[in-house]
C-alpha cells in the first residue's frame, strides 16, 4: 500500500472562494479543486504548511505575508487505486492590500460564491471538505479530520488531549 500526501489551501473574500479548475494534470484533471495546492516534497513530509505555502508560492505567486488567517482546518482520508490519500486543507484570506487579479498555469481560477461552489465538480474529498467548511467549519476554529466511505466524507472534530 502506498501513501499519497497532498496539501490544498481555499483563498477565501467575502462570501466568496476561490477554486481552480485543474487542467492538464494526470492525477486531476478537468475538475474544480483549491486555490493552488500539489504533492509534499520529502523535505516536507512532516510539515503541511511547508508544503502548501511553497505550492501558493509556485501557482499564484502568493506568499504568507499577503495572507491573514492562515488555518489548517481539514485532514481528509481515502483508500483508493492501491493507494491511501491523505490530504490536508488550509483556509485564508487575502490581505485587502493584495486583492488583485490571480492567475494559474495549472488551470483556470474563479472566485465562487459560497452557495456556488457546491455545485461544482471536484475531487470527491475535496467536495465534502468544501461543502463541511461552508456549513460549519467557516463558524468555528476547530480542526476536523475526516474518512472517505465510498459515499461521502465522515467528519469529526480532531480534539487535541
Amino acid at each position: 500500500m502506498k501513501l499519497r500526501n497532498m496539501t490544498g489551501i481555499y483563498l477565501i473574500r467575502d462570501d466568496e472562494i476561490l477554486l481552480l479548475y485543474r487542467q492538464g494534470s494526470k492525477v486531476v484533471n478537468n475538475l474544480w479543486i483549491a486555490s493552488a495546492g500539489g504533492h509534499f516534497e520529502e523535505s516536507e513530509l512532516n510539515d503541511p504548511k511547508a508544503c502548501v505555502l511553497r505550492e501558493l508560492k509556485e501557482e499564484l505567486s502568493v506568499t504568507q505575508e499577503m495572507l491573514e488567517d492562515l488555518q489548517f482546518r481539514y485532514v481528509a482520508l481515502r483508500r483508493t487505486q492501491g493507494e491511501i490519500r491523505q490530504n490536508y486543507y488550509f483556509f485564508a484570506r487575502l490581505k485587502d492590500e493584495f486583492q488583485g487579479e490571480l492567475t494559474s498555469d495549472e488551470g483556470i481560477l474563479k472566485w465562487c460564491k459560497f452557495d456556488e461552489a457546491p455545485k461544482l465538480e471536484m475531487p470527491f474529498t475535496a467536495k465534502f471538505v468544501v461543502e463541511h467548511y461552508l456549513t460549519v467549519g467557516r463558524f468555528d476554529d476547530k480542526i476536523y479530520a475526516g474518512v472517505a466511505d465510498g459515499e461521502k466524507v465522515k467528519f469529526r472534530e480532531l480534539p487535541e488531549f
